[in-house]
C-alpha cells in the first residue's frame, strides 16, 4: 500500500505539489482564524443559575429556592451533574452538561425548565441564568480613577456609563461591577410616631411605590390638536420623597418626613475593593463569552474605553488593573521564538547530516506544511492557540522531521546497494 502511494506520488509530481500547496494556504488561512489566548480552557460546560432573594438565611434559600430548582432541572437531557449551593440571600444552581453540547442549546433547555419551575417558588423570586461566559473568561480588570469624586458617585458612574458601554462590544459576555457604594433613598421610620399617627409600615412602603411612578392618560384633543396627557410622578430627589403622603390624622395629611427621616445612602456591601493599599476603588471586571477570541475582546475592549474617555467628567480616567493581552502576547512570542529556534536547528542539522540540499529541502519543507495543517484541525476540534497547544506543536518538530529523514536515508542505502551490486555495475 505504501509503495502504490509513493509510486502514484512520483508519477503525479505536479497535483502533489498543488494539494501540499493548498494545505498550506488552508492552514495559514485558519492560522488568522484560531483564537488566541494564554491559557487552554479547561472548564466544565456548565449553565449556572443565580437566585436572589435577599434576607433569607441559607437554610431557607436550600429550602424553598435551590432544592425545588435542583429537583426540576433533573429532567434535561444530556445533562452530567447538578450542583446547587445556597448561602445567605442567594442561591446558586451549577448545571453540568457533556462536553460536546453546545452551551447556548444548553442554556435554552435551562431556560425552558426554569419557566416550569417558577410556579414552585415562593412569590417574587425569579432565577436568572448567569453569563454565558467560563471560569477563565475574565480577560480585563480595570479600575476608575476620580480623586474628586466619592464611590457612590464613581460606582454611579461605572454602572450608568462606562458598563453600559463596554457591554456593546462584541465577545463579552458580562461587565461586573465592584467597589464603591449603589445609590439609594433610605428611610429611617420612627415607629413611636407611626403608632402616634396611626400609621403602619405597609402604609408607608405601599404609598411610597404607588407614588413613584409615571402614569399615562388619555388623548385630549383642543382646536384641532391632538394631546397626549400623562402623569410624572418618578422621585427626582429626597423632597419628592418626603412630601408623599402615608395617611392622614385628624384630616390632615400625614407625609413621610412626619413619620421617617428620609437620607441618601449606600446599600448593604458584604465586601470592599482595595488597591494596592492605597484606598478603595470601583471598576468593572469583563467576562469574555464563550468561545470568542481573548485578544480581538480585548482589542476591542480598550478601543471603547477610548471612546468612553472622552464622556467622562473632567479629572476622571481609567487604570487598567489586568490584562490578559499582555500575558497572550508574551507567551505567543515565546513559543514563536521556541518555534523558529528547534525548525533553524533541525535545519542545519538535516544538511549537515545528508550534505544535500535537494534531500534536505524536501524535509524542511514539511515542516511549515505540517504546521499549518495542524491549525486546520485546532480549529476543527475547537483548540484554541494557547501554550499547551503550541508547545505541543513546538515539542513535535522532531517528529514531523523524522519520516523525511527515514525515507531520505533508506533511499540512499537502496541506491547505494544498487550502485554496489556487481551486476548493475556490468549493465
Amino acid at each position: 500500500m505504501v509503495q502504490k502511494l509513493i509510486e502514484l506520488a512520483l508519477r503525479n509530481r505536479l497535483i502533489v505539489l498543488i494539494i501540499a500547496g493548498g494545505l498550506f494556504a488552508w492552514g495559514y488561512f485558519s492560522i488568522k482564524q484560531n483564537p488566541i489566548d494564554a491559557i487552554p480552557d479547561l472548564s466544565e460546560n456548565q449553565v449556572i443559575v443565580f437566585t436572589e432573594w435577599m434576607g433569607r438565611s441559607p437554610q431557607v434559600m436550600e429550602d424553598q429556592v435551590t432544592y425545588p430548582l435542583v429537583s426540576n432541572l433533573q429532567g434535561i437531557p444530556k445533562i452530567k451533574n447538578i450542583r446547587g449551593t445556597s448561602m445567605f440571600g442567594m442561591s446558586f444552581v451549577y448545571v453540568i452538561f457533556e462536553d460536546n453540547v453546545d452551551v447556548y442549546w444548553a442554556r435554552t433547555r435551562v431556560l425552558e425548565r426554569l419557566n416550569y419551575a417558577q410556579r414552585l417558588l415562593p412569590q417574587g423570586v425569579t432565577p436568572s441564568l448567569g453569563p454565558d461566559g467560563t471560569g477563565v473568561g475574565h480577560v480585563f480588570w480595570y479600575t476608575i480613577d476620580a480623586k474628586d469624586m466619592d464611590l457612590g458617585e464613581q460606582r454611579a458612574l461605572q454602572d450608568w456609563y462606562v458598563k453600559l458601554a463596554l457591554q456593546t462590544v462584541p465577545g463579552v459576555a458580562e461587565v461586573a461591577s465592584f467597589g464603591g457604594f449603589e445609590k439609594q433613598y433610605q428611610l429611617a421610620v420612627d415607629p413611636v410616631k407611626l403608632q402616634f399617627y396611626k400609621v403602619t409600615l405597609m402604609d408607608v412602603m405601599n404609598s411610597v411605590k404607588a407614588n413613584n411612578n409615571d402614569v399615562g392618560g388619555r388623548k385630549f384633543e383642543m382646536s384641532d390638536m391632538a394631546y397626549i396627557i400623562r402623569g410624572l410622578g418618578y422621585v427626582k430627589n429626597k423632597e419628592d420623597l418626603e412630601s408623599i403622603a402615608v395617611g392622614n390624622y385628624n384630616g390632615i395629611p400625614v407625609r413621610v418626613k412626619d413619620v421617617a427621616t428620609v437620607q441618601m445612602g449606600g446599600d448593604l456591601r458584604l465586601g470592599i475593593f482595595d488597591e494596592n493599599g492605597m484606598g478603595e476603588k470601583v471598576g468593572g471586571i469583563v467576562v469574555m463569552r464563550y468561545g470568542e477570541n481573548a485578544e480581538k475582546v480585548i482589542d476591542g475592549i480598550k478601543k471603547k474605553m477610548g471612546d468612553v474617555q472622552k464622556g467622562l467628567p473632567k479629572g476622571v480616567s481609567f487604570n487598567v488593573a489586568y490584562d490578559r493581552s499582555s500575558l497572550i502576547e508574551a507567551s505567543i512570542e515565546n513559543i514563536k521564538g521556541k518555534l523558529i529556534e528547534e525548525i533553524a536547528v533541525v535545519c542545519v542539522i538535516v544538511i549537515l547530516f545528508l550534505f544535500h540540499w535537494r534531500s534536505a529541502l524536501s524535509i524542511i519543507i514539511q515542516i511549515p506544511i505540517t504546521i499549518a495543517v495542524s491549525f486546520i484541525l485546532l480549529n476543527a476540534f475547537g483548540v484554541s492557540s494557547n501554550i499547551m497547544s503550541l508547545t505541543g506543536i513546538a515539542l513535535a518538530i522532531g517528529v514531523i522531521v523524522d519520516n523525511g529523514i527515514i525515507m531520505s536515508e533508506n533511499s540512499y542505502r537502496n541506491l547505494s546497494e544498487w550502485q554496489n551490486d556487481p551486476a548493475n555495475k556490468k549493465i
